[in-house]
């Protein structure tokens, strides 16, 4: 399993909109997501800071997606 570069909200907003995920709703800085299939999640968007690798995995399983399967997104 390969490890995930440091990303902002904002660039992983644009790498799930690649498979599908639309933007739903914003409430705050939490921008909710939402696929066709039903699958969503939350990401956190505050200008220049990461996410950190806990919340990264936590949104990678709420996408049901695997890191290498990110990884080949980005």
């Amino acid at each position: 399993m390969s490890k995930i570069p440091s990303l902002t909200g904002t660039k992983v907003i644009k790498t799930l909109q690649k498979i599908g995920f639309v933007i739903a709703r914003v409430k705050g800085s939490h921008h909710i997501l939402i696929h066709p299939d039903g699958r969503r999640t939350v990401v956190p968007v505050h200008s220049g800071e990461t996410i950190g690798t806990g919340l990264l995995s936590q949104i990678l399983r709420d996408c049901q997606l695997t890191k290498d399967e990110f990884n080949n997104l980005l």
